[in-house]
């Protein structure tokens, strides 16, 4: 555990501007610093540094943080990884808490275990270049046209046919193997110990950071298993491993986006054209642990998995993850029949380039795909189509994007909104709840509550009022979350350390990005008048309040009293009134 002492120590004498400038080239820009964004392809900067409070922000992507929060990000570290990095060039010594026996008894088995796999990688990979037991993997690559460079990108490597070739190996080497059998590289019998892979083109798993952790073994023929894959391990667990990620994150970061495959050879052709934003699963399908990765580095996903009947059922699962995450997902269709590698070993690399560019969204694929299995030519089949529908339609969070498919699916289904509506539950754009609504005007911008946060975090005058008045009504969705904790973290006699620290305090990615890009751009703020600014939002949100009440009044009048749009239109009315009331001085 690293004291938070040693946390402000490296964040007082450390610049965000020198930090950042080791990475990107910066302007003076008025009270910021600017330059292209590293973390996705532009041509007219929109990366923004703040040097008084050692925020940045891209108002391109949404990128933010502190120097903290870009080194991780740009560097893959974790939080004590970069703060050890910065540690070292602010001259700042970090002195941990002493391990327990069994914290350093793990930490030495780790050690080994790394260097159990090392020993392996080398070992296949040396015989794959230069030895004879590696001359049918070879003969295999050739035939597929692997060239050298590709292999020593990926580290291929071959097991020799032979019983305990590896086994030796790790024993000259001085290597318990029951440490290495935890591992699955090698096995136990009663007539001893034998290796786990043999005869086969070895691929190995690594993580984020370029270690290996695991192995795949690719048989040469078409013999079953195709494949067989190291078991899970204290280095590998393959719900939370994504193949190829450590050679796709400099292109991830530029591009903000992946696409997903199944197989390593998947991988491998992609990577092999060009394309190098790529990642795959280990013979495992997508789970939530993945899809949380994805979207700790990317902004949009693209998935490009077999056409078959499970490929499609992979992709309908992975839509509905990336729909939890809140994440953009699009589908990537080839031609029937057609795998990466087949479908780029016949066709230049700007065909498959214009299929990601035509990629439909995930959710609009699905629909598709579902129309196509169950026609909607009968009361029958469209009941069912809707029942199959509503658990996903459900997970779309974005207001707009929910009533632009609930329109689709009723153009596509011949039906009207109010029938679909009811079928669903009753749920409409207007009677959804108000989080929604509220986050979806985050992400358009709602200038009052910005104003109010603004003034909250350079006034404490402001932070004070707020607390009389009350913060409820003066917020909505991510603005109220971002109030609380501008509210719970600043204080008047440690604001600047206060205002560095508040991104890292921040749980939700929205939050966070829009933390960073108030702090970078609130200069217009200072040495104004806080009360009248604060009072002109009061009176604004007011104004707002009647708006929104006059409208939803206008929507009753046209609904049945007794339909569940109109409980739900009457209740986000009450709330408006209880708003204003509120905000009434």
């Amino acid at each position: 555990m690293i004291p938070e002492e040693k946390v402000r120590e490296v964040a007082e004498r450390i610049s965000i501007v020198d930090v950042v400038s080791d990475y990107v080239q910066l302007r003076r820009s008025g009270a910021n610093f600017q330059g292209l964004c590293p973390f996705h392809a532009e041509k007219t900067p929109s990366f923004n540094v703040n040097p008084a409070r050692e925020i940045f922000h891209c108002f391109g992507c949404g990128a933010g943080g502190n120097a903290f929060s870009f080194i991780m990000r740009i560097e893959g570290l974790s939080f004590p990884e970069s703060l050890k990095l910065m540690a070292r060039k602010a001259g700042v010594e970090i002195e941990e808490r002493q391990l327990t026996p069994i914290e350093k008894q793990a930490q030495s088995d780790r050690q080994t275990f790394q260097r159990i796999n090392e020993l392996a990688s080398d070992f296949y990979r040396e015989t794959l270049r230069v030895r004879p037991d590696g001359a049918a993997v070879r003969s295999y690559l050739a035939n597929r046209a692997i060239a050298d460079e590709i292999a020593e990108a990926y580290k291929l490597g071959a097991a020799p046919d032979r019983g305990d070739a590896l086994v030796q190996h790790l024993k000259a080497a001085g290597i318990d193997l029951e440490l290495a059998l935890k591992l699955g590289v090698v096995r136990k019998s009663e007539r001893g110990w034998y290796d786990q892979f043999r005869n086969r083109l070895m691929i190995p798993i690594r993580d984020a950071k370029g270690v290996t952790i695991a192995f795949a073994g690719r048989v040469l023929d078409s013999s079953l298993p195709k494949y067989i894959n190291s078991p899970e391990s204290p280095l590998y667990h393959k719900s939370a491993v994504l193949f190829g990620l450590d050679m796709a994150l400099p292109s991830i970061r530029t591009e903000n986006a992946v696409i997903i495959v199944e197989g390593y050879f998947d991988h491998l052709a992609l990577f092999r054209a060009g394309v190098r934003n790529v990642v795959a699963t280990c013979g495992t399908a997508l789970t939530s642990t993945h899809a949380g990765l994805i979207k700790r580095h990317a902004e949009k996903a693209y998935l490009l998995f077999d056409s078959d009947n499970a490929g499609q059922k992979a992709t309908i699962r992975s839509m509905e993850l990336f729909l939890e995450q809140r994440l953009p997902a699009y589908v990537i269709t080839l031609p029937a029949g057609d795998d990466p590698d087949t479908y780029l070993a016949a066709n230049p690399v700007e065909a498959f380039a214009d299929r990601r560019e035509k990629a439909r969204p995930a959710f609009e694929y699905f629909v598709r795909s579902l129309l196509a299995e169950t026609p909607a030519d009968s009361v029958d089949s469209k009941v069912r189509v809707i029942d199959e529908l509503q658990p996903r339609f459900k997970k779309i969070t974005d207001p707009v994007e929910r009533d632009l498919y609930e329109k689709e699916i009723c153009r596509l289904l011949d039906i009207t909104v109010h029938s679909f509506r009811k079928r669903m539950g009753g749920m409409s754009l207007s009677g959804r709840d108000l989080t929604g609504r509220q986050n979806q005007a985050v992400r358009t911008g709602d200038q009052t509550q910005e104003t109010l946060l603004k003034l909250l975090i350079n006034y404490p005058e402001a932070r004070d009022e707020v607390r009389r008045t009350g913060i409820d009504g003066l917020f909505e969705g991510e603005y109220l979350e971002l109030a609380r904790l501008v509210l719970d973290r600043l204080h008047d006699d440690d604001t600047v350390h206060a205002l560095h620290q508040l991104p890292d305090n921040a749980a939700e990615p929205g939050v966070k990005m829009l933390l960073s890009r108030l702090l970078v751009s609130d200069a217009h703020i200072a040495d104004i008048d806080w009360r009248i600014a604060f009072d002109n939002c009061l009176r604004s949100r007011e104004k707002r309040a009647i708006v929104s009440i006059r409208d939803i009044a206008a929507q009753l009048a046209r609904l049945e009293p007794d339909s569940p749009e109109y409980s739900a239109l009457l209740q986000e009315a009450d709330a408006l009134r209880t708003r204003k009331a509120k905000i009434q001085p």
